[in-house]
């Protein structure tokens, strides 16, 4: 196992009713916040009026910047920078999911900044200050909640890359399951296989000596396993959004990578689908890991793949280890198909092959350090698999 540093800095404040210590949260921090939303879901569900009564009665002041996209697009984050500058802000609050709570990290750390918020996702410019974010979240899917890194797609040049720094991190995440409910079962299935493919980006690693993390990630899949196709069929059920709330918060707060590094495969080339045809980030990576999967299984990764069938799935230990892989790839596209209803192809969902050039040309550039190194013909590859 490699060495490794853990410090998170997030204070989680979990279950029904947490809210109300949204504003002890702030305080030490801020007194001047923006206040980052998406489409107004919040503004319906009554999530809205109670953190601003929250604000009112604790004397913090705000500004806000609605209508985040789905892929957080560069615009939202320039604008919510400027908001920063313009009032003197002090702090971001960002009520919603991953796409929110990314962007709301890009404009914390984009605030001291004063030109085009893309030249630090290119790492032309430094980050020399990042506001402390805060965030109430409402979607269990990309753990945004619990982690330093943020996506922002910017649609003039069809990129959709990813900005990190320590200090992004929120301060405190108010996590309470509820907040879930209204979720439709189309993005609940999308947040899960998200879940998942964080958890599987990690979990194959050619660091084979990091078992307790690995045993860590079978448990957190086994989670989305069962409580998924629950939280899609009843939307109310507490135990099961409660449970794919923290198993989403875990997957991506570093436990799992300790001692492993980070070689994700599927992430970089979703990111090129939903650069040029923006789709749903989940629905994207449900489609292209088990085609990743059966590209990748040769003598080298087998053996892991069978230790993957047996823990995750089930799957009956035998000496034939490829059948036992075989089965647990076909497993899990069932379980994304059958379970979860998600699509099984990329054209179902709009993908075309002209651009798959291109995209498996950008989607290379990051795949150097992946779990098996990609070159542009083997994401060429994998990507016509899924039509």
């Amino acid at each position: 196992m490699k060495n490794f540093l853990y410090d998170i800095g997030t204070k989680i404040y979990f279950g029904e009713g947490q809210i109300v210590h949204l504003p002890e949260a702030i305080k030490p921090y801020a007194q001047k916040v923006l206040l980052v939303y998406g489409g107004g879901s919040i503004k319906k569900s009554g999530l809205y009026d109670t953190v601003t009564r929250l604000f009112r009665e604790n004397g913090i002041q705000w500004q806000e910047l609605p209508g985040v996209e789905p892929n957080p697009r560069i615009t939202s984050v320039n604008a919510g920078a400027r908001l920063c500058r313009e009032h003197g802000l002090e702090g971001v609050v960002a009520v919603g999911g991953g796409s929110t709570i990314d962007c709301s990290k890009a404009i914390a750390e984009a605030a001291a900044y004063d030109g085009d918020a893309w030249d630090l996702v290119l790492k032309k410019a430094p980050i020399t200050k990042v506001l402390p974010v805060f965030s109430v979240l409402t979607l269990a899917a990309t753990g945004s909640e619990m982690d330093c890194g943020a996506v922002i797609s910017n649609m003039d040049t069809n990129d959709k890359l990813v900005i990190t720094h320590p200090d992004a991190r929120s301060k405190a995440s108010i996590l309470d399951p509820t907040y879930t409910y209204t979720v439709s079962a189309y993005q609940t299935a999308a947040g899960t296989a998200d879940i998942m493919s964080h958890i599987l980006e990690t979990y194959f690693s050619r660091v084979g000596t990091a078992g307790l993390q690995d045993r860590m990630a079978e448990a957190l899949l086994k989670t989305c396993i069962q409580y998924g196709p629950i939280a899609c069929n009843d939307p109310a059920n507490y135990e099961a959004r409660a449970n794919l709330m923290w198993t989403s918060s875990l997957a991506i707060n570093g436990l799992l990578s300790l001692g492993k590094g980070t070689p994700w495969s599927a992430h970089s080339m979703e990111h090129e689908l939903s650069a040029y045809f923006d789709i749903t980030h989940g629905v994207g990576l449900a489609i292209l890991t088990p085609a990743w999967m059966r590209y990748v299984l040769d003598d080298s990764s087998v053996d892991k793949f069978a230790e993957y069938a047996f823990n995750v799935w089930n799957i009956p230990m035998s000496d034939d280890r490829y059948a036992m892989a075989r089965e647990a790839i076909d497993r899990t596209q069932q379980f994304f198909t059958k379970e979860l209803k998600i699509a099984a192809a990329l054209r179902e969902v709009g993908i075309t092959e002209d651009k798959l050039e291109i995209m498996a040309e950008k989607a290379a550039r990051t795949l150097g350090s992946a779990y098996k190194p990609l070159a542009k013909e083997d994401v060429l590859a994998i990507y016509r698999a899924c039509f």
